[in-house]
């Protein structure tokens, strides 16, 4: 006969539920499919055999961190092996929700584990029903438990080391894309519509950011003239373009235009110029972040690329646990899986094929080197994720390995080994890492010395007033104690009078 026990985890603590009189566990999904919502069906088919509650919510925020990560914590373990039973006719059974603890149970305690079907139905009953299943426990304690824990687990997963969170380099390369298409559309709307004035511009600025400068600077056309041809060669930085530009306002075939619209022209112009520039401090952020958070990736296939592919990988870590068969095609799923549905040619690069290096590759071996760079992507984002200490070393040396690759494949010079190369960035690693750790600490040191210098300044401010009023207090003392013993010597004179005259009349 087979005993089922389903395993709950829940904020409050852990509960072992014993499922009654159960001889085929795969007939029983029907039978919990009816009862589930009914309270007095599902306590006549499941009881509690044991609970453990958490000590403290840190104890708390520790197991279900474990859980999370398919750990068995020694709470729970300390709990299966008191209250599972070992021995006996009832074959034991435990129903786990999740498989990946579920698998962990089976390698460390050896028992027989089930998940998914019956056990994920009895486990919807018993969320449901488990303030009532428990005794002492209400609904208002269980969900505020649920609250708290829930609170502090996203506060834990968030905080990370502020200055290496990748969220802020998917945000930035997400708003650069954007950026650009919206620089784009602004830029053409500028053109067709400062083009009915000065339509002879077009053809004599390309660039867009330049064309709406142009445009802001100039305004009515027919107010051009030699002293302008300064303002226009700073704009354009060419002689002869300011020159051709100034000849062309003379004889152009636009429209004149009112005033009104000139402004409204120049106002937009104005407002596609400021986010052209804070497209270029955008960048620079970016760079800076990339450096801090992926600098070998970095370093190995150029910011806005590493940046994209941490962003379609949903985080540093996420790149890190890819293959790099995945690496060197993501971006590149749709038509991975068009070609898997009509069995032709899958593609050979998605995201990385911005990279420099492929462009570089002559066609017959694009395939090769996007192999080759993504294997090397995948090293570079592993060394970023897991490494303490950040530093663009190995970035350096697997990009001059890239370049030795496609040099071999050019002219047929041998690379040299991965061992050594890998050896060498390992001691200048190691290096720069101890420098980069003295600078941090002399930081430290710097900002506990400023920390004692304020707390004496003020505890100075302190003392000082803390010595006036001892002064004072010492004063009103010394005062006290003086006339204490003036009183005391007082009448120890007056007895001494008195004896000395009862002695001379007794004489």
């Amino acid at each position: 006969m087979v005993l089922l026990q389903v395993l709950f985890e829940h904020a409050a603590g852990y509960a072992l539920f014993v499922v009654k009189e159960v001889e085929e566990i795969g007939m029983l999904l029907p039978r919990v499919e009816d009862c589930i919502l009914n309270m007095g069906k599902f306590h006549g088919m499941v009881s509690l055999a044991a609970f453990f509650p958490f000590k403290s919510a840190q104890a708390a925020l520790e197991n279900i961190n474990a859980i999370s990560e398919g750990v068995v914590h020694a709470d729970l373990k300390l709990f299966l092996e008191t209250n599972l039973p070992i021995g006996g006719k009832k074959k034991a059974m435990l129903g786990v929700g999740d498989a990946k603890i579920g698998g962990a149970l089976q390698e460390e305690l050896g028992l027989s584990i089930q998940t998914g079907g019956v056990v994920s139905e009895i486990l919807r009953g018993v969320r449901l029903h488990f303030h009532s299943l428990v005794k002492g426990l209400t609904a208002q304690a269980a969900s505020k438990a649920q609250l708290g824990l829930g609170h502090s687990y996203s506060r834990a997963k968030v905080k990370f080391n502020v200055n290496r969170s990748d969220n802020m380099i998917i945000q930035s390369i997400a708003l650069l894309d954007q950026l650009d298409k919206d620089i784009n559309t602004f830029s053409m709307r500028v053109r067709e519509w400062y083009g009915y004035h000065f339509p002879e511009l077009i053809k004599i600025v390309t660039d867009n950011s330049t064309y709406c400068k142009m445009a802001q600077l100039i305004g009515n056309r027919k107010e051009l003239s030699e002293e302008s041809l300064e303002s226009l060669e700073e704009v354009v930085m060419d002689s002869t373009k300011a020159q051709a530009v100034l000849e062309a306002s003379r004889s152009s075939m636009g429209m004149d235009i009112s005033p009104i619209d000139l402004i409204n022209i120049e106002r937009f112009s104005n407002r596609v110029v400021s986010l052209a520039a804070y497209r270029l401090e955008l960048q620079e952020y970016l760079r800076s972040k990339m450096s801090q958070v992926a600098p070998n990736l970095a370093a190995l296939i150029g910011d806005v690329v590493g940046a994209r592919l941490i962003s379609h990988a949903g985080s540093l870590t996420n790149l890190a646990k890819y293959p790099a068969s995945t690496v060197q095609i993501l971006g590149a799923e749709k038509a991975l899986f068009r070609a898997l549905k009509t069995r032709g040619n899958t593609p050979k690069y998605g995201l990385i094929f911005h990279s420099t290096f492929i462009g570089r590759a002559a066609a017959k071996n694009k395939g090769r080197i996007s192999r080759y760079l993504a294997n090397k992507c995948t090293i570079a984002s592993r060394i970023d994720a897991f490494s303490e200490v950040p530093t663009c070393v190995f970035g350096d040396k697997l990009r001059d390995q890239v370049e030795e690759r496609l040099s071999f494949y050019e002219t047929g010079e041998a690379p040299r080994k991965n061992l050594d190369v890998m050896k060498e960035a390992v001691i200048q690693a190691g290096e720069v890492a101890a420098e980069i750790k003295i600078k941090l600490e002399k930081k430290e040191k710097k900002r506990r010395k400023r920390e004692k210098l304020a707390a004496l300044s003020t505890g100075d401010e302190e003392k000082g007033e803390c010595d006036v009023v001892a002064v004072v207090k010492k004063k009103r003392k010394h005062a006290a104690e003086e006339a204490v013993q003036m009183k005391e010597e007082a009448p120890a004179t007056e007895n001494g009078d008195r004896i000395a005259k009862k002695k001379k009349k007794r004489k």
